[in-house]
């Protein structure tokens, strides 16, 4: 107020000055000036800066505009808008109002007028509440009180204004606390600054945006200078980050999770054919499981055979020693029939081996290379883990690290065991070979033996004869021993192949499993990558959208006071609420007056 009145003094003086102090052409300047207020001037641009005060809960009490024009031609400026009164901040020039048309005589430069609209509503809605220790408060009874206070400011657009300030503008709200008061100060979504020896805290709320903001502190004594709301236009032109090195970086990953996508292809395949190896190779150990078992079952008789044999040549060979030269032969004749009986088996027995020796080494050959198919391929854990963060289902990922543990394991069994597989042929080989030998033998002695039946002198040979089946009889039992030791043999690798075979099943389901999961995480991975090979390209574009979200470069400025205005260059807001103070005391002291002078008394008038 004092500078108010300091200025109306100044104006008064220039009024009052003695006519003595004007020059001789000032008559002259005088009829100039008129015929110039007449003349129409011209301004490259106008700036209004809206000027509004709120109680400390945020209604509006005062609203005045600021009018300012960039004159480059002297003359009469027509400006556009209702006001209650009107100033000239410029010089002494009066200000004419006819309804919503003001008329001026504006110098060149920068001309000011304010003009007051107190009716008039802001672009934002604006409330303003405050708590002490958690419960509401009047913020004129809060003065002077101790404890926590909150303060909350919520603001949202006024529909009855037009919506370009509230889309376009940027609102900036602060408060100046004093540490002597405030301590503890906390404010979410706010900065807090240093400003001087108070902190100041500061709020942004964008354009098109409602704000709720909200301070917390411990106050002592409390007091609060009034809160400023500053509102522009969001104007400038955001600059776009450099995206090139992200987005390179994400290409790099979507080029990865496609060569992993390849990979899981083909690893798709191999697993399918080494799926279905394992398949014929469980089928084929099936088969020879079923042999070996059929010949295992049937060793007992073949043994029971070989008995009788023996036991049949040993009373040959006995009752021959014992009987007279009148024996009887019949039974005797009836030796190269059962000879050749028990050739006959042999033969067949024979022939069973060499079938089961061909099948097995099928069936070796073909597990020989399902397991040398199996890669020999050590996942670390490290590469398990980057599996299951590539976003790969965790379940498949379960399986597929359950089935290669499986598959490792079943190749280390093998390898363990493969000496022993590779044995199996060569024995079955060679017993194949001695049954065949052993049948032909008793097939040669059987005619041999028949055609010294009919040719023989059994005076004369049956002592020769005594000595074949004593011989005969010596040398069966060695074979029978032999033969003893090859259905033992055959009953163990039996036996052992029941676990061979129970592994190759197991190992068959593995391998099923894994082509499972080998085909739903092949599957995944080309989702994947479907879902991520256009990401560059996306955030690129996400990145621009927001940008162009909040790069109002383009916005051209309108009047607040009137859409008839024109040559806008800009419109911003200055608002501020009352502060929430002590009432100062008026002092009781009387101050000794000076003697004042001219200039003194002068003022005084207009005190």
């Amino acid at each position: 107020m004092r500078i108010k009145r300091i200025v109306h003094v100044f104006m008064a003086i220039a009024l009052v000055l003695p006519s003595f102090l004007l020059t001789a052409t000032g008559g002259e300047r005088v009829a100039a000036e008129e015929g110039q207020s007449q003349n129409a001037g011209q301004y490259s641009s106008k700036d209004e800066v809206v000027y509004a005060t709120l109680t400390s809960s945020g209604e509006r009490q005062e609203v005045y505009v600021v009018n300012i024009f960039d004159v480059v031609e002297e003359g009469n400026i027509v400006d556009y808008g209702t006001y209650s009164n009107l100033k000239n901040l410029t010089d002494l020039s009066e200000i004419e109002q006819k309804e919503d048309t003001v008329e001026v005589t504006a110098p060149e430069g920068k001309f000011y007028y304010q003009g007051d609209k107190n009716d008039a509503d802001l672009p934002w809605d604006i409330t303003i509440s405050y708590l002490l220790d958690g419960k509401q408060i009047n913020p004129n009874e809060l003065v002077g009180k101790d404890g926590e206070v909150e303060i909350n400011i919520q603001t949202s657009a006024n529909e009855s204004v037009d919506s370009v300030f509230f889309e376009n503008y940027m609102v900036q709200i602060s408060l100046n606390l004093e540490p002597e008061i405030f301590d503890n100060i906390e404010a979410e979504d706010g900065v807090v600054a240093n400003a001087g020896k108070n902190k100041q805290v500061t709020f942004s709320v964008m354009p098109e945006q409602a704000g709720e903001l909200n301070i917390k502190a411990d106050a002592v004594d409390f007091e609060l200078e009034g809160i400023e709301i500053a509102a522009i236009p969001q104007s400038m032109a955001i600059e776009g980050p450099d995206m090139g090195e992200m987005t390179g970086e994400m290409q790099e990953l979507t080029d990865g999770i496609k060569e992993i996508s390849n990979g899981l292809g083909e690893l798709n395949s191999g697993v399918s054919e080494l799926n279905r190896g394992v398949l014929n190779l469980r089928d084929g150990s099936e088969q020879y499981k079923t042999g070996i078992s059929e010949i295992d079952g049937s060793s007992n008789e073949l043994v029971d055979a070989s008995v009788s044999i023996d036991e049949g040549l040993a009373t040959m060979s006995t009752s021959l020693s014992e009987s007279s030269g009148e024996m009887d032969l019949t039974e005797l004749k009836e030796l190269p029939g059962g000879l050749s009986q028990l050739a006959e088996g042999l033969h067949q027995a024979a022939g069973g081996l060499t079938e089961l020796s061909e099948n097995y080494t099928m069936a070796y050959s073909t597990l020989n290379d399902e397991m040398v198919a199996i890669p020999d391929y050590e996942i670390t854990e490290e590469e398990i883990e980057g599996l299951y963060m590539s976003g790969a289902d965790s379940d498949v990922v379960d399986q597929l690290v359950e089935t290669y543990a499986a598959a490792r394991t079943a190749k280390g069994t093998y390898s363990a065991v493969q000496e022993a597989f590779e044995a199996v042929e060569p024995t079955l080989n060679e017993v194949s070979g001695s049954l065949t030998e052993m049948a032909n033998t008793m097939g040669s002695m059987a005619t041999e033996i028949a055609s010294s039946l009919d040719d023989m002198d059994v005076a004369d040979s049956i002592g020769e004869l005594q000595e074949g089946l004593e011989s005969l009889s010596s040398n069966y039992k060695e074979f029978h021993a032999g033969l003893l030791s090859y259905t033992d043999g055959v009953g163990q690798l039996s036996n052992s192949y029941n676990e061979i075979h129970d592994g190759i099943v197991e190992l068959s389901g593995g391998t099923g499993g894994l082509e499972t999961g080998a085909d739903e995480l092949d599957d995944g991975t080309d989702t994947l990558y479907e879902s991520t090979k256009d990401m560059p390209e996306q955030m690129q574009e996400e990145v621009d959208q927001l940008l162009a979200d909040f790069d109002n470069s383009d916005f051209e400025a309108v009047s607040f006071v009137s859409t008839e205005n024109e040559k806008i260059n800009s419109v911003q807001f200055m608002i501020k609420t009352d502060s929430i103070e002590k009432e100062e005391q008026e002092s009781n002291e009387e101050v000794e007056e000076e003697e004042k002078g001219f200039w003194g008394r002068l003022m005084d008038l207009f005190r």
